[in-house]
């Protein structure tokens, strides 16, 4: 039992945020929680998710298991706001 809890642990949101992995604060924890879209690339490629984030603007990430994701934000109208 005592294995099963260190595992657990270790996947704890603690454990992420210590490991500098876990999500930013949001003030008053409402967020823009809508799913992003998502374009899974073949094997040893990063993926790529994109949304809309504030108003007018659109982001762009790139998965990478190696090193800090790729982040782009740029206008694009069809953002509303």
């Amino acid at each position: 039992m005592l294995v099963v809890g260190a595992l657990l642990a270790g996947c704890s949101q603690g454990y992420e945020d210590e490991r500098g992995k876990g999500d930013a604060p949001v003030a008053g924890k409402a967020g823009d929680d809508t799913p992003a879209e998502v374009f899974n690339m073949p094997d040893g490629f990063g993926n790529l998710a994109t949304k809309c984030v504030g108003h007018g603007f659109r982001a762009y990430v790139t998965t990478n298991a190696t090193g800090p994701s790729n982040v782009q934000i740029v206008e694009d109208t069809s953002c509303g706001g």
